[in-house]
């Protein structure tokens, strides 16, 4: 099985940066990326947050457009319930427009954020998931240049009216979004990196239901993880212990705390915790390029997908940057 590989953006602050460093950082991750054969740049949106430099990832998709010229670009993803669903397929047909046959729609129903931002965000916002589902089939409805039932007796577009549309796919951490993506004909992008539990069974559920649309005629997934290659195997452990600590602590409710290995590096873990750390181990692949190599093959494996797609977090962007073209060195 031919492997691809694709990089999830977060935009992380790093400890002394600034939102205005992650954002240029972005702009250059995004360049190498296209250099070095990954198939596509997506940018995740997330609210309220000191470490995470941005929630409107259809703007950063129109600047990586114009700084690059093959990778596809997209959002990994659209919270669908903070937004207007016209507002969405009209952003994303510009995108489309500007940069045809280079754009995904990665969309999950997840607030990236609290509850009260998300309020914020959309004030209609009930959190129901029949919500979710209608607009889904409104944003279909759009691109496809089809009447939107029962909304207006005229016919609402969505502008501007092109010939190309932007990829659709449903992002997951659970089986339920797999169903749907499968029900929509739609493609699937599962988050081990959210969850580490159950993403084989909803790919090969998502599989089994597929229903052809116009849009995709065949099956397509990937799956996200945390990642992180480095021929310095100092450097792996130090960007494990990172990871360790990050997710330990955003379990204990600490989501906006910034720091260096340098301030984690002593930290001693009890029993319960060091349990939970083996537990998000699951989450993320870290190692040399040999290691890597073998982990990343297994993914493809258990999880019966072509596609991985990587977010690395480290102390320099030397070190992420590192990562990503010794991955791309890995399947070229």
């Amino acid at each position: 099985m031919r492997m691809r590989l694709s990089v999830l953006d977060q935009t992380p602050i790093r400890k002394g940066s600034s939102a205005e460093e992650s954002l240029k950082e972005s702009i250059a991750l995004a360049k190498l990326a296209d250099q070095l054969g990954y198939t596509r740049y997506w940018l995740s949106e997330h609210h309220n947050s000191v470490t995470l430099a941005t929630g409107s990832p259809e703007i950063m998709i129109a600047r990586l457009g114009a700084e690059t010229k093959n990778i596809r670009l997209g959002s990994g993803g659209m919270m669908m319930p903070n937004h207007s669903t016209l507002r969405v397929a009209e952003n994303f047909r510009v995108l489309e427009a500007l940069y045809p046959n280079r754009i995904d729609l990665g969309m999950g129903r997840a607030p990236g954020g609290d509850r009260i931002t998300a309020h914020l965000l959309n004030p209609s916002n009930n959190f129901d998931p029949q919500n979710y589902i209608q607009q889904l089939r409104d944003l279909r409805a759009f691109l496809n240049d089809e009447p939107i039932e029962g909304v207006s007796e005229i016919k609402i577009n969505a502008i501007p009216m092109i010939s190309t549309s932007p990829d659709l796919w449903l992002l997951t951490s659970s089986g339920e979004s797999a169903l749907l993506a499968a029900y929509f004909g739609m493609a699937l992008s599962f988050a081990q990196f959210i969850n580490p539990q159950g993403g084989p069974q909803a790919i090969k559920a998502y599989k089994e239901k597929f229903v052809p649309s116009d849009e995709l005629k065949t099956p397509q997934t990937s799956v996200g993880i945390f990642g992180f290659c480095s021929e310095d195997e100092e450097k792996v452990k130090q960007v494990q212990a990172l990871m360790d600590y990050r997710l330990l602590s955003f379990e204990k409710g600490k989501f906006n705390e910034r720091f260096s290995y340098e301030d984690i590096k002593n930290e001693d873990y009890d029993t319960l915790e060091w349990n939970r750390i083996l537990y998000n181990r699951q989450r993320m692949a870290i190692g040399t390029p040999e290691e890597m190599k073998v982990k990343l093959e297994n993914i493809c494996r258990n999880f019966d997908t072509d596609e991985i797609m990587i977010s690395t977090f480290t102390d320099t962007a030397e070190d992420r940057f590192k990562s990503y073209e010794l991955l791309a060195g890995l399947i070229n």
